[in-house]
């Protein structure tokens, strides 16, 4: 009887822990009233408190200006001449490229400290010549570099890239001015959307007109020209034209190979054969 008792004091001591341990479920919900946490401020002024203990946070007119708050104690800085404060977040303190960061509300800068090709110590600057139009100047604590944009392209202000002409919008850098050719007018209803046109100073090259009439000036590989018959990319002793276009550049063992690469072998001289790519088989035929 003494064992039963104290196997059931047991029971009622595991049972006491287990119901101890777990969620009470019929307990009310508290009913302390839920705070909503504001918005930060993202900017502020030098006269202002700091909106949290730390956190960096632009200023309020000028873009390149932000502050640093530290324990509740504010301090104004200043992103380097050229570069603007990015205020993506307050936790990193970054400064970038102004074509990266929204300035619209913040339109101020500091003083420009210009030299030679660059008018701010950092930053991506077109050419000075407005004509020069795939040119531009990367200056780094104003020192600059001269960048030349691929062929075709020019220099884009807004953006800091090399751009297509019809998408810069450059004054004085249209595609007409710079490729100086113009998209033939065509039938509409017939025409094709993007046309190809030969160069009429390059065999190797052609020109897309983009919807019938922005000119693109694109190439063809080396060893080859533009056939304006098939309006595609031809091996150049098959373009009876421009057969030529490569003597003195290439000679005529050059080309062929180019037009007939050698086949690539082993050590031993067994010819690399490309294997075919395996397809996946389907269901039905692993089942059979």
């Amino acid at each position: 009887m003494a064992r039963m008792l104290q196997l059931l004091g047991l029971v009622l001591l595991v049972i006491g822990l287990g119901s101890g341990a777990s969620p009470n479920r019929k307990n009310k919900p508290s009913r302390q009233p839920v705070v909503e946490e504001e918005d930060v401020p993202t900017a502020i002024q030098a006269s202002d408190e700091c909106p949290e203990p730390y956190g960096y946070f632009a200023d309020v007119e000028q873009c390149d200006k932000y502050y640093e708050c530290k324990d509740g104690q504010i301090t104004e800085k200043l992103c380097p001449d050229g570069m603007v404060f990015n205020d993506f977040s307050i936790e990193y303190e970054k400064c970038d490229l102004p074509f990266n960061i929204d300035c619209s509300q913040r339109p101020k800068l500091q003083e420009p400290q210009p030299s030679t090709n660059c008018p701010r110590k950092h930053g991506y600057f077109p050419h000075p010549n407005p004509s020069t139009c795939d040119k531009f100047y990367y200056c780094v604590d104003g020192q600059f570099n001269m960048i030349t944009c691929p062929s075709g392209l020019v220099y884009n202000p807004k953006t800091g890239i090399c751009a297509w002409p019809d998408e810069a919008k450059k004054k004085g850098c249209s595609s007409e001015e710079v490729f100086q050719f113009e998209c033939p007018k065509v039938n509409e209803t017939f025409g094709l959307t993007h046309p190809r046109y030969a160069d009429p100073d390059d065999c190797q090259y052609f020109y897309v007109c983009i919807n019938g009439n922005v000119p693109r000036r694109n190439g063809c590989k080396l060893g080859q020209v533009f056939d304006d018959v098939g309006k595609k990319c031809e091996w150049a002793r098959k373009v009876p034209e421009c057969a030529d276009w490569y003597k003195g550049r290439l000679t005529d063992e050059e080309l062929d190979k180019l037009e007939n690469p050698p086949t690539p072998r082993t050590a031993d001289g067994t010819p690399i054969r490309r294997r075919k790519p395996q397809r996946p088989s389907s269901k039905n035929s692993e089942s059979a």
